[in-house]
């Protein structure tokens, strides 16, 4: 079941530039048995593969994407999900995981009808997209990650620190957590503070979409993808595009490129640019060009 999302930036098939960037209208979307999501849709040509748009940590659908669905809708139909705890995605007492996120999404494709997708990852997405080649391969014609990699805490020691820092934040234990039911206040400072007043300008957007995070699934967000090493990525089997940005301090551009290399048959696309490349008015081409090389080489999964 889809409901129609309210926002006053999300008016008609595409959006108007009201309150924040144009964006392509916005549904609430019911899964059984997992609860409800949000999801924003572009339709392509007639004919157009689809794509599956996964955002990175303390990111949105919209927040991620915002600056690719016009560019993108050229030549593609395309699905920007809400993941779990972030934005208006899915929320629950479970502790987060990342295989969660990859059966949401494939949940999602079922309830809107659409068969086979090329899932593209950013950051945190990319473990999301890998996963979901790994758990619904029927569902994947191709993946394009960027600014990702399969292993995103490369280092032993940054991967303890950081590991570490998300659990206190987060609450290491169930028992000892009241925080799945009450923000938590280490998070809150780096969230914007809440405001009565409707967004006018695409920071203050922006700000109103972080708002809408959940705190502690976001905290357990990091620790997951803190942890995360898909040791089988060897065995991807469908067409790859690896965007990387080459001047990224949060994933490192050598962890990039190993993920890359280790890909069967994987393209390379370099973007001298950092992890907040996904902001930039820049990000548009060399993600379409990644896309397009996926869908030339792709094989639709079989009906």
């Amino acid at each position: 079941m889809a409901i129609l999302d309210d926002a006053p930036h999300a008016i008609g098939p595409k959006a108007v530039p009201v309150d924040g960037p144009p964006l392509p209208m916005g549904q609430r979307l019911h899964l059984p048995g997992r609860g409800t999501t949000f999801v924003r849709r572009v339709e392509g040509p007639p004919g157009a593969p689809t794509l599956l748009l996964l955002h990175g940590w303390m990111a949105s659908g919209g927040l991620n994407w915002f600056r690719t669905f016009d560019a993108l809708g050229e030549h593609f139909s395309v699905i920007a999900v809400d993941m779990r705890g972030h934005g208006r995605g899915i929320r629950n007492g479970r502790r987060f995981r990342l295989a969660d996120c990859a059966d949401d999404a494939a949940a999602t494709l079922d309830e809107l009808g659409v068969d086979s997708v090329i899932a593209v990852g950013y950051s945190l997405g990319g473990p999301v997209a890998q996963l979901m080649w790994r758990r619904h391969r029927e569902k994947i014609d191709g993946l394009v990650l960027c600014s990702t990699a399969h292993r995103l805490m490369p280092g032993v020691r940054e991967q303890w620190v950081f590991t570490t820092m998300m659990a206190v934040a987060a609450g290491s234990t169930r028992l000892g957590q009241i925080a799945t039911k009450v923000p938590v206040k280490r998070v809150q400072r780096l969230l914007p503070v809440a405001s009565a007043k409707r967004p006018s300008t695409i920071r203050a957007w922006a700000r109103a979409e972080m708002r809408r995070h959940s705190s502690r699934m976001v905290m357990e967000a990091g620790i997951a993808m803190s942890n995360y090493k898909a040791k089988w990525i060897k065995h991807v089997d469908v067409p790859t595009a690896v965007l990387i940005t080459t001047k990224d301090r949060a994933i490192p551009p050598l962890a990039q490129a190993q993920m890359a290399l280790a890909i069967p048959g994987a393209s390379v696309h370099r973007v001298d640019d950092g992890h907040l490349l996904c902001a930039k008015p820049t990000f548009a081409a060399p993600l379409v060009r990644a896309c397009l090389d996926v869908a030339e080489r792709r094989t639709p999964s079989p009906r």
